[in-house]
């Protein structure tokens, strides 16, 4: 999962990496 979570923030760019809690969970969520 950890590793999921760190490729879809670094596409998602620096701004899902500034909140990788909750709004990452949300945008992970729905990219996935």
């Amino acid at each position: 999962a950890e590793d999921i979570a760190g490729m879809v923030a670094f596409l998602a760019g620096p701004e899902s990496r500034n909140i990788t809690g909750a709004g990452f969970v949300v945008d992970g969520g729905t990219n996935v």
